[in-house]
């Protein structure tokens, strides 16, 4: 099925027969797509607002992918990045989730999971301005699930998702299965220890609040207001 054409994605790698046959294949299935071959090339174009979603080489000249991404959340938050990586280290991977990748790939690459990739964060943010309730006051920190920040602070796919899943949900235990379903479109051990992950995380981000993210043993988790409970 032929996506949106005036969806555009920039695809920013310095190996030029990858990212050709990888350009063709998303022109195939209804992509526009805008290159650059060089870090300092991809970040000029990704501040110029020209793209959806970024697909970011984190090898390359003049400016990797890392210091790229680093940079270009220095000023937006908005825009998805999905990183492509020579290396699946857990040091690695933690290290572009920091930086606020929303996603990552490994080469060689697997171009069908990628497209899947893309299309689940186009479906998270594309549509997610019509949700009923889409920002929240959680103690006085202001999460904006449409911009993906928590108080100012950027928040990636997953942890924006979770986030307002819960808020959602606010009082109700939310079946862990159903998150693991909906998010990581998985149910198995390691997408469980990953969940356990992104909870700790937000958990970090809500430190000193009365908004607490509370573990229903055998089910899953709730969000509650401990001034209240």
């Amino acid at each position: 099925m032929l996506k949106n054409p005036t969806t555009h994605i920039l695809l920013c790698d310095d190996d030029v027969n990858l990212a050709t046959v990888l350009a063709d294949y998303l022109r195939e299935r209804g992509y526009e797509v805008i290159t650059a071959v060089n870090g300092e090339d991809g970040l000029a174009k990704m501040a110029a607002d020209r793209c959806d979603i970024c697909l970011l080489d984190a090898d390359m000249p003049k400016l990797n992918g890392f210091d790229a991404l680093n940079e270009l959340r220095k000023t937006s938050n908005q825009l998805p990045v999905i990183m492509l990586m020579e290396s699946d280290s857990l040091s690695e991977i933690h290290h572009v989730y920091e930086l606020g990748c929303d996603d990552y790939v490994v080469k060689p690459l697997s171009i069908e999971l990628l497209i899947c990739k893309i299309e689940a964060i186009l479906r998270r943010v594309r549509p997610i301005a019509v949700f009923h309730e889409t920002a929240f006051d959680l103690d006085g920190l202001h999460f904006d699930s449409v911009h993906q920040t928590l108080n100012g602070k950027h928040l990636s796919t997953r942890e924006s998702d979770l986030l307002l899943m819960l808020c959602q949900n606010m009082n109700v235990v939310v079946d862990r299965h159903l998150i693991l379903r909906t998010l990581w479109r998985a149910d198995n051990n390691f997408a469980v220890r990953s969940l356990c992950v992104y909870v700790n995380h937000l958990r970090r981000f809500l430190a000193g609040t009365s908004i607490q993210i509370v573990s229903v043993h055998g089910r899953g988790y709730k969000l509650i207001n401990s001034k209240s409970s």
